[in-house]
């Protein structure tokens, strides 16, 4: 660059160079690692308490599977969320331009790398515990790039794909088990429509983005409105197997989380009903991210004295 004034040429600036910390505090923003945290705690408290209630603590902690299948499912979210990232770099910018800004510290090019190592390394991870595990990591990934790429952009596919998605890790360890019992599909129903109530808060939330990007996302296509009366919905089809769990004996006091929902339930959709702006939805999201947080540490509830006698015969 030549300064016209001086008749110097000027150097560009020198780009800014982060550490080794600053860059995996990058890419752990960029893997979200506290949502992989609570699907791994999640994971091993359902294969404690509903998936495996007859074993004890060791079996199913030091159980060598169970641990491939969560080492598989850690590296395969982990590369979703990355492969994600890659393109939705341009929304973000302008849905989250801070967190952007911190992802942006680790190249798009190591992110890719990381991104197939990753796939690779889940998929062999898989198959330590079997063929089927492989195949079933393998579609997995599929999916995800599949969803990133092309579903997400579209009303309905969008939001079912993401949902489907996030209940999927699951089913390995629901596979893995053979446990069919009812209680375990009801659970998995009232999973299902919290994450999709959770999809459109997010969806809502970055609406601006959505646009620029022309992502046709269901508030994008049809309106805030018409959102707020499916999230209602959804709430009112959440209640369903809020209902069945408050019969199931089997529950034990995990019973008392769900009363807490559909309290809690009440008073969400009255704050739904009267948000208008970004800082509101992203409230209500964080809400719906409390419920499942707590969800996941009221799986110990089921049976109290399971834990202490458990431990016992570690």
């Amino acid at each position: 660059m030549v300064d016209v004034t001086k008749g110097q040429v000027q150097k560009p600036k020198p780009k800014k160079q982060y550490s080794l910390f600053f860059k995996f505090l990058s890419l752990l923003s960029v893997v979200r690692g506290y949502n992989i945290a609570i699907i791994v705690l999640a994971q091993y408290l359902a294969a404690i308490f509903i998936f495996s209630p007859e074993k004890s603590l060791g079996d199913v902690i030091f159980n060598l599977d169970l641990y491939f299948l969560i080492l598989a499912t850690i590296c395969v979210i982990a590369s979703g969320y990355i492969i994600n990232n890659f393109y939705d770099s341009k929304k973000d910018l302008i849905n989250k331009p801070i967190k952007s800004k911190i992802d942006s510290i680790v190249s798009q090019k190591i992110k890719l790398r990381i991104y197939f190592f990753l796939n690779f390394v889940g998929v062999v991870f898989g198959f330590l515990v079997s063929w089927r595990a492989a195949l079933f990591f393998s579609v997995y990934i599929f999916l995800i790039w599949l969803y990133s790429h092309k579903l997400k952009k579209y009303p309905l596919t969008g939001l079912f794909s993401a949902s489907i998605l996030s209940i999927l890790p699951f089913f390995a360890i629901f596979i893995y088990y053979k446990n069919f019992s009812e209680i375990i599909f009801t659970h998995a129903a009232f999973l299902f429509f919290v994450l999709m109530i959770r999809e459109l808060l997010k969806d809502l939330e970055n609406i601006k983005g959505d646009i620029v990007q022309d992502y046709k996302t269901i508030p994008v296509t049809y309106g805030e409105h018409f959102t707020k009366i499916l999230i209602t919905l959804l709430v009112l089809l959440t209640m369903n197997p809020v209902y069945f769990l408050w019969e199931y004996p089997e529950i034990g006091m995990m019973k008392y989380y769900f009363y807490l929902v559909g309290i809690v339930f009440v008073i969400f959709l009255v704050f739904l009903w009267k948000a208008n702006t970004k800082r509101d939805y992203v409230i209500l999201h964080n809400t719906i991210k409390l419920i499942i947080i707590i969800g996941v540490l009221s799986l110990m509830l089921i049976d109290t004295s399971v834990i202490i006698k458990r431990i016992l015969k570690v």
